[in-house]
């Protein structure tokens, strides 16, 4: 970083950067502290690719965007936005700094919320969106990730406002691109169809599910299976919402006519919230369509738009008999083939999305589409799966997938690339390693090495952090199919197993896994343990890196793992 006003070290002569907070695909969130007033602060870095003018001239005017629409804003759940710097050509946003942490990491560490909680934050984020929403503000990518519960106070704040949608303003994202996170998005904006702010209460909805259930009910394996969900199948509202069922299945109609308002959404939460109750609501019933409805209760039933073709194959909205679709399913089928062609899926995806109306996926992770810069969180939602195996004793920090034995579990996340700045592209605080086996990569100061077979590890003192690598034979499965395997043999292979995710991606251009999930760790870890591992294909050899690391402390287990994916390479081995 330069320096600017003549300090050295500080941004814009004034915030001291501290440690990385967090970092998605448009930009780096850091913990500083103003040094003018005294207070510590979270400053949000937009990342810039040297030689790109008109994209970084994109990325400026995005950070102003987003600040101007965060200030218009004012509410206590609502990220607050103290300034706006610019400093050798990278715009910088800074922010208060919320203590806490997301309620996506929340739930990888604590598991789904009960049911009073769940409404709780959705009651809090509802009264943010309803003011967002009178000022013509659409956030347009609610999810776990972007939403932070403040320690002790648990405070609910709404955050990222990066592809907000505001009335009267053009749009920054470039002409066709898709923003946001599938399996949270609306159809109506998957299809093409207009949107406003009932698009955000299709994402509240979306959220309840996710909140009370640890999973969202569009989760699955592809981007494929995604858009297709969200589009056609069924909407299954989990047991686990109990009384808020009433409230999901208004939020989460596909008719955005009948879909619940802002208004309607949060008399029910003050009811519940207030007696424990919503027996004395009832979703609005809609005229019978063709189509398939959300899974609901008999006395609240509810009516998608958008066909879907039974599994029988007739009905109105199935293929006839001499294999034509319907006009109306056509035509949402185009708008979600072109959704695809944006996102950059190629033929085989869209075979998948047009299975005559039936889902052929497995649950699973779920990819993320981005903008073709890279969106604000541009990866996928987790849909991470290892490839090694542990060994009995988790101590050992074996490869997740090498073995039937396996112990050591993996946590659901993506790897997210680490942006090393230093000698050799290494972050300060880690160093290089060239491991004799064939292999260099950056890990933490003070990690020292244990080689155990064909595996390497390299481990913090007292063993709270473990770091995997094995190269091995290719599988001819493939290493999402052996991901799967392994996730799927979780609960069988580590006690307490859970919140186990796979993740289509790449890696050095190759294709790979990403396997994550908790699970509780033994005697000796003293708690619960979160692991991620990606395994892919290169140079004749399948490689697997894991990571495992205290639930408590995954953030900066996840640092160390981004590191060491990000600083991978291939080397000659020397025995």
């Amino acid at each position: 970083m330069g320096n600017s006003g003549g300090n050295t070290g500080l941004l814009a002569g004034r915030y001291r950067l501290g440690s990385r907070l967090g970092r998605g695909g448009m930009g780096t969130v850091w913990r500083a502290v103003d040094e003018l007033l005294g207070r510590d602060v979270a400053v949000k870095e937009l990342h810039v690719d040297e030689g790109y003018g008109p994209d970084n001239r994109l990325r400026g005017e995005r950070a102003l965007r987003e600040a101007r629409t965060v200030a218009q804003i004012k509410h206590p759940n609502v990220i607050v936005l103290h300034d706006v710097v610019e400093q050798d050509g990278h715009p910088w946003i800074v922010m208060e700094l919320v203590d806490g942490a997301s309620l996506a990491d929340r739930m990888g560490a604590r598991g789904p919320l009960g049911a009073h909680e769940a409404g709780r934050v959705a009651a809090a984020l509802l009264d943010a969106l309803r003011v967002a929403h009178a000022r013509g503000v659409l956030h347009r990518d609610i999810k776990p990730a972007n939403v932070l519960i403040e320690s002790g106070t648990e405070r609910v704040v709404l955050t990222d406002f990066g592809i907000a949608q505001v009335d009267g303003a053009t749009t920054l994202t470039e002409t066709g691109a898709f923003v946001g996170s599938p399996e949270y998005t609306a159809p109506e904006r998957m299809t093409g169809r207009r949107t406003g702010p009932e698009s955000d209460l299709w994402s509240l909805g979306v959220l309840l599910c996710t909140l009370v259930s640890g999973e969202s009910p569009f989760h699955r394996d592809s981007m494929a299976g995604v858009l297709h969900a969200v589009v056609y199948d069924d909407v299954h509202v989990p047991e686990a919402a109990g009384p808020l069922r009433p409230l999901v299945e208004g939020l989460l109609r596909r008719d955005v006519e009948t879909r619940l308002t802002a208004d309607e959404a949060a008399r029910m939460l003050r009811t519940y919230l207030g007696s424990g109750d919503t027996s004395g609501f009832s979703v609005r019933r809609t005229p019978t369509q063709p189509g398939t409805p959300l899974a609901s209760s008999a006395a609240t039933p509810a009516t998608p738009v958008a066909p879907t073709v039974p599994a029988s194959g007739s009905g109105s909205g199935s293929a006839s008999a001499s294999g034509r679709r319907s006009p109306k399913r056509r035509t949402v089928w185009m708008a979600v083939a072109a959704v695809v062609a944006l996102a950059g899926l190629g033929a085989g995806t869209m075979a998948l999305l047009d299975d005559g109306g039936k889902d052929t996926t497995a649950r699973g992770g779920a990819g993320q589409v981005a903008e073709k810069d890279g969106g604000e969180d541009a990866r996928p939602d987790g849909d991470a799966e290892p490839t090694g195996t542990a060994s009995p004793n988790p101590k050992d920090s074996p490869d997740p997938k090498a073995s039937p034995d396996a112990a050591n579990p993996k946590a659901s996340t993506t790897p997210e690339a680490s942006a090393p700045s230093g000698p050799g592209g290494v972050p300060e605080g880690f160093e290089r390693v060239h491991d004799p086996s064939g292999f260099s990569l950056a890990v933490p100061k003070g990690f020292a090495r244990e080689a155990k077979g064909p595996r390497v590890y390299y481990n913090s003192p007292g063993l709270e952090f473990r770091i995997g690598i094995h190269a091995q034979e290719p599988d001819p499965r493939g290493p999402l199919a052996v991901s799967r395997a392994a996730n799927a043999k979780g609960p069988s292979d580590y006690e307490g197993y859970r919140n186990g995710q796979v993740i289509r991606t790449t890696q050095n251009g190759h294709p790979a896994a990403l396997w994550a999930f908790v699970w509780n760790g033994s005697a000796d870890d003293g708690g619960s343990r979160q692991t991620f591992d990606l395994s892919w294909n290169e140079g004749g050899k399948m490689y697997d890196l894991w990571l495992s690391a205290p639930v408590g402390k995954k953030s900066e287990g996840k640092r160390y793992f981004d590191t060491a994916v990000a600083t991978f390479k291939r080397t000659g081995a020397t025995r």
